[in-house]
């Protein structure tokens, strides 16, 4: 699906960041993906969406979901509240392959933002006027 036209502008999350975000309620990942949730129109795709549920499952992670904080109430929200597209890019400037998949997303959606942990990604910063933030930069950025 191609993006559709929006008035918020575009922001990508890497997995790591979503990771973060679903198991630590109050941390800056969590924070930062609720305001981007309200400035920004979160977007996401089917190969980020495929490592996310990857990831989320893993059973390292158990202790961190309850009866009310459930793996599949994180990717629920993450349905709700990104839009879905597909990347026709092909981008090998990261130096893990696996990342090459937000900046593709990135591109392709003409995002402001990816916000991330991963220093494989954020040595790109800025790439292609992207500007790739750690949640707690984007925080400072763009709270009140």
């Amino acid at each position: 699906m191609k993006p559709k036209q929006n008035s918020k502008p575009y922001i990508v999350f890497d997995t790591n960041a979503l990771i973060s975000a679903a198991i630590l309620p109050n941390s800056a990942s969590r924070k930062a993906f609720t305001l981007a949730s309200q400035k920004f129109q979160l977007v996401s795709s089917k190969a980020i969406l495929d490592e996310l549920v990857g990831v989320i499952e893993r059973p390292h992670l158990d202790k961190y979901f309850s009866a009310g904080n459930t793996r599949f109430s994180f990717l629920m929200l993450i349905a709700q509240l990104s839009e879905n597209v597909d990347t026709h890019s092909i981008i090998t400037d990261c130096r893990d392959p696996d990342d090459n998949k937000i900046l593709e997303l990135a591109v392709d959606v003409n995002a402001k933002i990816i916000v991330c942990g991963d220093n494989d990604l954020l040595v790109l910063n800025p790439y292609r006027d992207i500007e790739i933030l750690r949640p707690h930069e984007f925080l400072v950025r763009f709270s009140l």
